[in-house]
């Protein structure tokens, strides 16, 4: 597809039944003929009604939901393909009672396929590599909001929320990984694991990124404390752009989030 966003509208005269939507994921996923999922046969298959094909070697029935997401699962193929769109065109997500209204099926339906879906775009913790932005952040419950048998009573600020360090590659994905202390031992770290050697790292003026700029990396920094924001091309406006849309989707979609590991996206 274009990497302009098609409309609603363009996507309901593409697939507006199943039997479109299969003709579509079929001519993807076997882009050079029909082949059997179980034994990679493409040559002796035979054509079934209602989308079902018999591999003739090994004698399975099999149809293009086989061995993927849409698997064991009676929701039509063109309510899936609508569903993608809504997932990936929400920029803060979408909820599953939000997805069983829009597109007609119960919410416990929509849960399993946001969860399914997501399972599709599990994570690849490649190398980022070219300009890094790196930045923190703290997520997390206001103390001001708690129940006054939960507050800590320690403060404010990032008191009982979970720290965040983010690296979004310029103009590519994102990787964001918790910590326990935002240390320089740890901060580094994290960008060892994921950034390539020999990249431009851009931070904001925090001591904690001191000392990347010299056999591994190159780092520039911008000011904040002074007020600049961009400056000679230097900025970690991309990585706080991730931020506030990951936070307007907790506040206003998710409500809750755990975390374990690292998370991906693009």
């Amino acid at each position: 597809m274009d990497k302009i966003t098609i409309s609603t509208f363009q996507l309901f005269k593409m697939f507006p039944d199943q039997e479109s939507a299969r003709s579509y994921l079929e001519s993807r996923l076997w882009p050079k003929g029909v082949q059997c999922p179980h034994c990679g046969e493409a040559k002796r298959i035979g054509t079934r009604k209602g989308g079902f094909y018999r591999c003739n070697a090994c004698l399975e029935d099999f149809t293009v939901r086989t061995g993927t997401i849409f698997e064991r699962s009676h929701i039509p193929l063109h309510k899936w393909l609508y569903a993608m769109y809504l997932l990936v065109t929400a920029r803060k997500g979408i909820s599953s009672l939000q997805l069983s209204k829009e597109i007609g099926i119960t919410q416990k339906s929509a849960w399993f396929m946001l969860h399914r879906l997501r399972e599709a775009c599990d994570d690849d913790l490649a190398e980022l590599r070219g300009i890094i932005e790196v930045d923190e952040t703290y997520i997390g419950g206001k103390e001001s909001a708690k129940h006054e048998c939960k507050k800590l009573k320690e403060g404010r600020g990032s008191v009982g929320k979970v720290g965040v360090v983010g690296l979004r590659e310029r103009g590519g994905n994102t990787i964001a990984k918790p910590f326990d202390r935002p240390d320089k031992a740890t901060l580094h770290g994290a960008i060892l694991d994921h950034v390539a050697v020999g990249s431009m790292i851009h931070t904001d003026d925090a001591p904690v990124y001191s000392g990347l700029d010299g056999l591994f990396y190159q780092h520039r920094s911008v000011n904040h404390s002074a007020g600049d924001y961009v400056k000679d091309g230097v900025t970690t406006n991309s990585i706080e752009s991730v931020w506030a849309t990951l936070k307007r989707g907790l506040y206003g979609v998710y409500h809750h989030a755990t975390h374990d590991g690292c998370l991906a996206a693009s």
